[in-house]
């Protein structure tokens, strides 16, 4: 074996790599303390690529002062067309229109409100504005089974409007799902939450994707 794809459980003691010559890693601000640690043990032997979206504070000044070297990679993947953003007030009819003319084009919605508490609250809100809309929900205080069950459904176009809290920042590729409508954008983490968000959306070659915040409450 040459190339071994995983999860930080390549980092547990039990692990042990006969000639490890480069470690790749991928989302390096998603590691916890005791994972980054161990890629402090493995960096002295190995030749280290760090690949992120959002730097953490120590790898971005390490870069700032020459110590780390860096890679912009700043071309989109082929095909890939421009996010149209627009910030606005909170406005029901923006919502809808947004909703329609998403499912007009034939495409799918994610609409993020990050509080488990009232999603479903939201969840009738939005079957209010847009009725014809096939909505399900996506948090991570649902079952394995219950979210593994929606996210296929959506993934299959059984589901129209996919609104869950900022679990998609994982980076979830529906090439159908060209828009993103992220409520009370100004309590979520611009930069590491939102920016990921985004990249949920215009993955495939269809229209082109649209990013609607609403940056406060209705």
């Amino acid at each position: 074996m040459d190339i071994l794809i995983g999860t930080h459980r390549l980092l547990q003691k039990d692990v042990a790599f006969s000639a490890l010559g480069l470690l790749v890693v991928d989302e390096e601000q998603r590691f916890g303390v005791a994972a980054k640690e161990a890629l402090k043990q493995l960096k002295r032997e190995v030749d280290v690529l760090t690949l992120t979206a959002t730097p953490i504070p120590r790898t971005l000044h390490m870069t700032m002062l020459g110590v780390r070297d860096v890679s912009t990679i700043e071309t989109p993947p082929e095909e890939r067309l421009a996010i149209r953003t627009y910030v606005t007030p909170y406005d029901p009819d923006v919502i809808s229109e947004a909703i329609r003319r998403e499912l007009a084009r034939g495409g799918q919605v994610f609409f993020v409100h990050n509080r488990v508490e009232s999603i479903h609250t939201v969840a009738r809100r939005l079957k209010q504005l847009v009725p014809e809309a096939r909505i399900g929900v996506a948090h991570g205080q649902q079952s394995d089974a219950a979210l593994e069950k929606v996210m296929v459904e959506f993934y299959l176009k059984k589901v129209d409007v996919l609104l869950c809290t900022t679990i998609i920042e994982s980076g979830l590729d529906v090439p159908s799902a060209n828009t993103l409508i992220i409520d009370r954008a100004d309590v979520l983490a611009w930069r590491s939450s939102i920016s990921c968000e985004a990249a949920s959306v215009g993955t495939g070659t269809g229209p082109t994707p649209t990013s609607w915040s609403r940056p406060t409450a209705g």
